[in-house]
């Protein structure tokens, strides 16, 4: 559904209305103030692959042809408002009590979609700010941060672009943002969006290790004792040889194993049937130490029946080509870490 709008561009004569909307807006504010502070002492980080959040405009420096209302999918304003709505739903069902503090989000195309995200959809009083990249990515996909102000304040970012090897595609940029949060520590996060299994695994195995040498030359560059966490959809296992050499940088899969919280999903992602993690959330030893508990957001308006091979699976945008109202075809994961002792 489209978010009202004022078509005349003339702002209301009727100053109760207006009265009454600003009175929602502070309600929301300090109702999210107010759990923030409640929850000072734990953090609540969210890695989600949205699934193709495209906006409906061509733009012609990008193949993003399919996602336009004239195109085979009919990827139309009212499907693109609907897929707002559901990312923000998806998002705020991932912590029982206020909302998550930092959100690391993958497939996402542009600063418009994050504005729309923030400012227009079910997240808009949530007050949520957001960091992204802008990646040589041939379909014009990108990975952001969404953060609280009230519990994370970024300090600097950068936008990490992987040097591609022969024959690989330019890829997605690594985010990087260093922030303080509000115990006066300092975190390091990354988010990546690793290049996918086109081609097959073998032949895309390089393009996702150079990612993860790119990573790790980046985080061997921080100071001894840094808490460090990296977050995305890897396009890989947790025993491939990409996470394998980010073992080898001291980062550990603290999402490894992670199960749904409500006892259906058994990973992030299912195909053929079979539950599995591509999704990951890495953190280096200082930062492991912090952490609380992991587990994947199986809420059960983000599935559905799984008609081909039995029980559930996630609820996607698209069934192929078909339109079917729904989520992602990634689940959330969901890391709670710990600010005091």
């Amino acid at each position: 559904m489209l978010p009202p709008s004022n078509a005349s561009g003339i702002a209301p004569t009727n100053p109760s209305s207006g009265i009454a909307a600003a009175n929602f807006l502070l309600f929301i504010f300090l109702f999210t103030l107010h759990f923030s502070l409640l929850s000072a002492q734990t953090l609540t980080v969210v890695e989600l692959n949205c699934e193709n959040l495209f906006d409906c405009r061509h733009d012609s420096l990008k193949q993003d042809h399919e996602w336009l209302p004239t195109a085979t999918r009919r990827w139309t304003p009212s499907r693109y408002w609907r897929k707002l709505n559901n990312i923000g739903q998806t998002i705020l069902s991932s912590r029982s009590e206020g909302v998550p503090d930092l959100i690391a989000l993958v497939e996402v195309e542009n600063d418009s979609v994050m504005r729309d995200l923030t400012r227009r959809s079910l997240l808009r009083g949530a007050g949520y700010e957001y960091i992204m990249t802008e990646s040589p990515d041939v379909r014009g996909i990108d990975v952001a941060l969404l953060y609280q102000p009230f519990t994370f304040r970024p300090l600097c970012y950068e936008c990490l672009t992987v040097p591609p090897l022969k024959g690989m595609r330019p890829t997605r940029d690594i985010l990087y943002v260093r922030g303080e949060v509000i115990t006066g520590d300092t975190l390091h996060i990354f988010v990546v969006h690793m290049p996918s299994r086109y081609g097959g695994e073998k032949h895309s195995r390089p393009f996702r290790l150079q990612v993860a040498e790119t990573l790790a030359t980046a985080v061997s560059s921080l100071l001894p004792g840094s808490k460090v966490f990296v977050a995305g959809d890897f396009n890989d296992y947790a025993d491939s040889p990409p996470l394998a050499r980010l073992s080898q940088q001291g980062l550990a899969n603290i999402t490894a194993g992670a199960q749904g919280i409500n006892g259906t999903a058994r990973g992030t992602y299912r195909y053929q049937g079979i539950w599995q993690s591509i999704d990951h959330v890495l953190a280096n030893a200082p930062a492991a130490a912090m952490v609380q508990s992991a587990f994947v957001n199986d809420s059960p308006f983000l599935l559905e029946e799984d008609n081909d091979f039995g029980g559930y699976k996630p609820f996607r945008t698209y069934n192929g080509y078909r339109y079917q109202k729904g989520f992602s075809d990634h689940l959330p994961l969901v890391v709670t870490i710990r600010l005091t002792p």
